[in-house]
């Protein structure tokens, strides 16, 4: 038993010596980018998929479950690879050129993108347009900072969420089977559903009646 333990340490020591050594740091990161890239897929995924599942699926115990650890895996996973191959072809190019320069994180990231969310399913289709939102407040940002538009002279977020809400409505209402399932089932919760009732029970308690009357 002091022999394996002596061992363990001894492995435990000569993994933190690796650790430290500046030449590898290209490789570790891309192994513990990885690593982040599925505890941080799971960490998001886990509680949206139970929250989603309970309130809008229907279904046994036992396949609720399972759809939400298949959401959370293939999130999880995703995110994985293309943490992976993003900071991968990152080191290949600052390695082929001599320097980092900001092209190569774009060209990176778009093979990445393509590679590993070009599968158009409702989880990468969440993910693009999560991130597609923040790309268009981030430019926005951007060009005001660069002086490519001017300062405005009032904070723009109020016409900005007119604009985001009027139109999300008018879409749900009018052309709904344009908007993403999830999004859908969560509007249909709040505006569709609201105009349903049969008495107490489904008005306040309930959302909808579960009895046959």
């Amino acid at each position: 038993m002091a022999g394996a333990a002596e061992s363990f340490h001894a492995l435990l020591r000569a993994a933190n010596a690796l650790l430290q050594k500046r030449r590898y740091h290209a490789a570790l990161a891309v192994i513990k980018g990885f690593r982040n890239g599925a505890v941080y897929g799971a960490k998001i995924r886990a509680p949206h998929a139970l929250v989603m599942t309970f309130l809008f699926k229907s279904g046994s115990l036992r396949e609720k479950l399972k759809s939400i650890a298949q959401a959370t895996y293939a999130h999880s996973r995703n995110l994985a690879y293309f943490v992976f191959t993003y900071k991968g072809l990152l080191a290949t190019q600052s390695r082929l050129q001599g320097k980092k320069i900001p092209f190569h994180s774009f060209l990176a990231a778009c093979i990445g993108g393509w590679l590993v969310f070009g599968d158009n399913n409702p989880i990468n289709s969440q993910i693009v347009m999560y991130l597609l939102s923040r790309i268009l407040f981030g430019l926005s940002r951007l060009a005001v900072e660069k002086g490519y538009i001017p300062q405005p002279k009032q904070d723009p977020f109020p016409l900005v969420a007119a604009l985001v809400w009027g139109t999300v409505l008018w879409l749900f209402e009018y052309h709904k089977e344009t908007l993403q399932p999830s999004l859908q089932s969560s509007m249909t919760y709040l505006y569709e559903d609201s105009e349903v009732w049969h008495d107490l029970s489904d008005f306040l308690i309930y959302n909808k009646r579960t009895d046959s009357k």
